[in-house]
């Protein structure tokens, strides 16, 4: 069990006790979390982490209109109800570059990522076209849901949303709680992958954050809320997504002005 628990560990240097057991337990070793932490104590095996540090990302002092939050008290029951963005930083060896991804907010998977060196509105609707190329919601059926950037909130961004009768939403102000699928994603990026790295330049950001993302985050990564499942995994034992809209809870209430909120 001991040389089984350091293989895990081993293999996957993030992994904390309990996501190391369900991974053995997948792999047939039948163990408990309780004696995965014991041997890991005695054996020193600790997953790395790091003080995390977020630069700003999200410039929401802007003259866009933005809307209410529609995911208060929504719970999606299925694939392509519920859309969640968000952009983050990643350091490159000479400069900085901006990550912009799309999760599923059912199944956690990253349909839609872009990686740029400017925050410009190209970034995000780079992510956004991957997404729905890749899911092809139904007209009426999504809630895509993001911060108040002026990426998510400037004509462009909502006349791309619009076109695909996809609902908008956006987070109360300095609440990141309103995002957290997405602020998790992020946060398991850069200590699964981006933490420790030194990428040579943009294409070997693109790289190597592309790999992790679909062959690592999306395809193996074990998720605790899909009952230790990979996000491409837990998809395939679900039904066809539903093709009427989802509840709105707050649908009836007309789009606001940033100012007065």
């Amino acid at each position: 069990m001991r040389d089984a628990v350091q293989r895990v560990a081993l293999a996957h240097r993030r992994y904390g006790y309990r996501r190391i057991a369900a991974q053995l337990r997948r792999d047939g070793v039948v163990v408990n979390h309780k004696r995965v932490l014991r041997l890991m104590r005695e054996d020193n095996l600790l997953c790395l982490r790091t003080r995390p540090f977020v630069p700003t990302t999200t410039d929401s002092r802007h003259e866009w209109r933005v809307v209410p939050n529609l995911t208060r008290g929504l719970l999606p029951s299925g694939l392509d109800q519920l859309w969640v963005a968000d952009i983050t930083y990643v350091r490159l060896r000479e400069e900085f570059a901006f990550l912009a991804v799309l999760l599923d907010a059912f199944s956690r998977r990253v349909i839609g990522w872009a990686l740029e060196p400017h925050l410009r509105v190209s970034l995000a609707l780079t992510a956004l076209e991957m997404a729905i190329k890749a899911r092809r919601p139904a007209p009426g059926s999504l809630i895509h849901h993001s911060d108040r950037g002026v990426q998510y909130a400037c004509h462009d961004y909502t006349a791309a949303l619009a076109a695909h009768d996809i609902q908008p939403s956006m987070s109360r102000i300095g609440n990141p709680y309103d995002n957290a699928q997405a602020e998790s994603f992020m946060k398991t990026l850069k200590q699964e992958e981006v933490d420790g790295r030194s990428y040579r330049d943009l294409d070997h950001a693109r790289e190597a954050i592309g790999a992790f993302i679909e062959d690592v985050y999306n395809r193996q990564r074990l998720h605790s809320a899909l009952a230790y499942r990979p996000p491409a995994e837990f998809e395939t034992t679900l039904a066809r997504p539903m093709r009427h809209p989802p509840y709105y809870p707050q649908a009836a209430q007309p789009t606001v002005n940033a100012t007065s909120l």
